[in-house]
């Protein structure tokens, strides 16, 4: 059994590349507070990702806590291809035609007219006059005033989009193309997601996160295929279980973000393209709401995309970076993520080192102004009338009364640590389970702690084990109050129904005892 050095509730995503993919380095920065690894399968093979997640695993064997991994599945791509001499320069007003046609390469003709050649067969059929038409993360922005819709040859390769320049810069190859005012028909998952969910199955990656979801069908198509994979190859069985991260990151989410959040197992506020594809000045709000609609469905929620930026290149944050950071964490985050900061960045443990600082601090704050508010369970927890959703909210009432130091319960599949995570308490959770994929998925959950054991033979063991891992450790102090939650008989899934009130250095001392 381990603890990292840092005891703070909000979790940390750390995207691995080549800055941080060696296991001693990973390890440092669990120790910094690191708890879930991204491995994004945009950039790679999968002999690439066999790597990244191996030394995941070796950094979390090293540092002795549970590094959970979640695969990051790329999504619908669409793209300029190719452009003469790989520039453009656009001008505000410029006439601009944009087409399906693989073999063209993209020019300015002699009156003036640009010609972009995408990836994206049907873009000129489902974009429409008065769309807008996005290139380089919104960094050129055209509107589109009309649409040719040429099928003289048989194949459509006549048709394309006419645009004006509205918000000039230099047009490269392969700049990405976004279309938020558009209805697309591609689907969520390409043939090479499919080819990374299998492969992530198939190497016990503990979550998958969906990219281009725009309604809560998208997620259902994943899981589909995620169960199809385990039927045609049933040996995969032990790793069927792959909770799944919906990416909020366009408009049309937003639109159906209530069924999303019930179908997924934890959501993402994907920031970058959420600041491409609206308003800007909307995405803050837009956070919120994503975060509350996440917490009534019991679902965690990580904010991802530009925490700090600014340190790829830096040692140090800006003020406002900093800012962003703990207002996530106000705004009831589960998780923060970094992207580029320790994938390619020049500081990455100065990075988790910072964010996890920032949470710490507004934790503390938390406390502070929350103290006379008892923890309050989220909606579908109130509606569901589920055994073992009453008995984390009395355990969590229970703990906010004693102002327990801990939270600790055997949760062998880890259901009973996210029910309990979902109350929103602000006394530390320790997740104790003999499983360690179970260990690993825990880690995505608000507070929650997650402990390897041996399953012990009865409940009596498990806290005189517990209050001697506390004490030696320096954890806890004698007299501290711990509540523990557990099932009887000890380990079996779904009979959680015991409540005890021990208090450190006296095992004999059980003040309450609950058992329906």
């Amino acid at each position: 059994m381990a603890f990292g050095n840092r005891s703070i509730l909000t979790k940390i995503v750390c995207t691995l590349g080549p800055a941080s993919r060696d296991p001693q380095l990973i390890a440092t920065l669990i120790g910094e507070g690191m708890r879930i690894a991204r491995v994004n399968f945009s950039h790679g093979t999968h002999d690439d990702f066999k790597a990244t997640l191996d030394a995941a695993r070796e950094g979390g064997r090293l540092a002795g806590t549970p590094l959970g991994v979640f695969g990051d599945l790329s999504g619908p791509k669409i793209r300029v291809t190719q452009v003469e001499n790989n520039r453009i320069d656009l001008k505000v007003g410029d006439h601009v035609e944009i087409k399906h046609a693989p073999d063209l390469v993209g020019s300015r003709d002699a009156s003036g007219v640009v010609t972009l050649p995408c990836t994206y067969e049907p873009i000129a059929r489902e974009v429409e006059p008065g769309h807008r038409v996005l290139i380089n993360d919104g960094a050129i922005r055209m509107l589109c005033t009309d649409r040719v819709l040429d099928n003289s040859d048989g194949l459509g390769l006549g048709d394309r989009l006419i645009c004006n320049v509205v918000v000039a810069s230099p047009v490269s190859n392969k700049k990405g193309i976004n279309l938020p005012d558009s209805d697309l028909s591609t689907p969520s998952l390409t043939e090479w997601d499919e080819a990374c969910a299998e492969w992530a199955v198939e190497h016990g990656v503990d979550f998958l996160a969906l990219s281009f979801v725009r309604r809560a069908d998208d997620v259902r198509q994943l899981r589909t295929l995620l169960q199809d994979i385990v039927k045609r190859r049933p040996e995969l069985r032990a790793n069927a279980r792959v909770p799944i991260i919906a990416k909020i990151e366009m408009p049309q989410a937003i639109e159906d973000l209530e069924n999303i959040c019930q179908v997924s197992d934890a959501i993402m506020v994907a920031r970058g393209d959420l600041g491409v594809e609206m308003d800007l000045a909307e995405v803050p709000v837009i956070q919120k709401r994503i975060i509350n609609c996440a917490h009534d469905h019991g679902k965690p929620v990580i904010v991802a995309t530009q925490m700090l930026e600014s340190m790829i290149t830096n040692a140090s944050p800006t003020r406002a970076e900093v800012s962003d950071a703990a207002n996530a964490v106000l705004d009831g985050a589960d998780a923060l993520m970094l992207s580029g900061e320790t994938a390619v960045g020049q500081f990455p443990f100065e990075a988790v080192n910072i964010l996890a600082r920032t949470a710490e601090q507004t934790e503390k704050h938390l406390r502070q102004t929350r103290a006379d508010r008892p923890p309050r369970p989220p909606k579908l927890a109130r509606e569901s009338r589920y055994r073992t959703a009453a008995v984390a909210h009395g355990v969590s009432i229970v703990a906010y009364d004693l102002h327990a130091r801990y939270v600790v319960m055997w949760s062998e599949m880890g259901g009973t640590a996210r029910h309990l995570s979902q109350m929103r308490g602000l006394t530390p959770i320790i997740a104790v389970s003999s499983n360690e994929k179970a260990l690993r998925q825990m880690n995505l959950n608000f507070g929650v702690t997650p402990i390897h054991m041996d399953r012990p033979p009865d409940a009596i063991t498990f806290i005189e084990t517990i209050d001697r891992f506390l004490q030696a450790g320096h954890l806890a102090d004698a007299g501290d109050a711990i509540v523990f939650c557990q099932g009887d008989p000890l380990g079996t899934p779904g009979v959680t129904n015991n409540i005890r009130v021990h208090y450190v250095g006296d095992v004999c001392r059980v003040t309450w005892h609950v058992k329906d």
